[in-house]
């Protein structure tokens, strides 16, 4: 059995057990890929309803839970924490990035389905984890890089951590076809652009999508992998030439 349909097999099992027993289920943090093959799985158990969250609006790696508080009676919040991982000494510190905490993380022997998006601000590393992890990276993580860091429970984000900046960007394409945009955004040729199809790259609103010729409609969130995510906005008229001007909001 494939990975694929493993995985697909165990987002089956856990939505029967959830109707079964009336018990909320919870999947790991799930990647791009992993949360399109639960929406494609969600098909088959429309009797049971989920939610998608990470810790936070926006998150890349999210986490199902199977169930409702109209299904079950009673609601039940995701096992999901956040720890804040700060410099010992910031004016000693390196200049910390997402690769250096991912790579402290995971040498600690982590699962990577435990580990959610991680959010840094004025190098102070916020990472979301599942409940269970919690207390084993407070105890563990003491050190990023060759930085020595000291970590806590957080209940919530300081204002100024954004988990990505935005900003508008204003590009030209003979139509809103999603390869045309890609490459525009991203500054990639077509045969570049293309490539991210057959590579299975590039999701719509989470869902992978193959067509390379699907028209992408306004709100929607384009998501890349290795180039990032932006939003289809608007059409704003077309240039001289005949090409359309349209609007998106790029994540940096």
């Amino acid at each position: 059995m494939s990975e694929e349909a493993q995985l697909k097999k165990r987002f089956l099992e856990l939505a029967e057990r959830a109707y079964t027993n009336y018990q909320y289920q919870f999947t790991g943090f799930l990647n791009l890929m992993e949360t399109s093959l639960f929406l494609q799985s969600a098909r088959e158990f429309p009797h049971v309803p989920y939610t998608l969250y990470g810790g936070m609006e926006n998150c890349e790696r999210q986490m199902a839970r199977l169930g409702s508080e109209t299904m079950m009676g009673y609601e039940e919040p995701f096992p999901i924490c956040c720890i804040k991982a700060e410099p010992n000494q910031q004016k000693f510190a390196d200049n910390l990035n997402h690769r250096d905490v991912l790579g402290a993380l995971m040498s600690l022997g982590v699962e990577r389905s435990t580990i959610g998006d991680i959010i840094l601000c004025d190098n102070v590393a916020y990472i979301f984890c599942t409940d269970k992890m919690a207390g084993f990276l407070v105890s563990e993580l003491s050190q990023i890089r060759h930085t020595p860091v000291r970590c806590q429970i957080v209940e919530e984000l300081p204002a100024s951590a954004v988990l990505r900046k935005m900003e508008n960007v204003r590009v030209q394409v003979a139509s809103v076809r999603l390869d045309a945009l890609i490459s525009k955004v991203y500054n990639l040729s077509r045969g570049d652009s293309l490539e991210l199809f057959r590579l299975k790259r590039v999701f719509v609103d989470g869902k992978l999508c193959e067509n390379n010729s699907y028209s992408v409609k306004e709100n929607e969130v384009i998501s890349v992998r290795g180039f990032g995510k932006f939003r289809y906005l608007a059409q704003d008229g077309v240039s001289k030439k005949g090409k359309l001007n349209v609007t998106v909001e790029k994540y940096v």
